[in-house]
């Protein structure tokens, strides 16, 4: 598990949003156990308790479960629920703030509608 380290944020964030991006990238399954505490903090080299802290708001937010002895494992339904969560945040939070920028760049729809297709196309969907 790759995860390009910044400063803005706190670090047991940025591995939850890691977590969750391979949630929605189907590299963790639903059903799939998580990399344990140990394994994450080793390989990152970060404190265990920042991982742990970092997991526990995924099992908050109903995105994984706790296995006494086995570990924390992807609940079902996951995936659509950040499906949902990701696209409300998107339009709340992100798409108000590129839209203010486009106005400000003086881009035209058929200009973003041009990048958009050739992404998508690029990307296979």
């Amino acid at each position: 598990m790759n995860i390009n380290w910044n400063d803005k944020e706190p670090i047991y964030r940025q591995l939850h949003d890691r977590l969750v991006e391979l949630i929605l990238e189907d590299v963790i399954s639903e059903g799939d156990a998580l990399p344990s505490i140990r394994e994450i903090s080793s390989e990152h080299r970060i404190n265990h308790i920042t991982v742990a802290k970092g997991l526990q708001m995924l099992v908050d937010e109903g995105l994984v479960e706790k296995r006494r002895g086995l570990g924390m494992y992807v609940k079902t339904g996951a995936k659509e629920k950040l499906v949902v969560l990701e696209r409300q945040q998107f339009l709340e939070r992100e798409l108000p703030d590129i839209g203010k920028k486009i106005k400000r760049l003086g881009l035209s729809v058929d200009d973003l509608v041009k990048v958009l297709k050739s992404t998508m196309k690029n990307e296979g969907k």
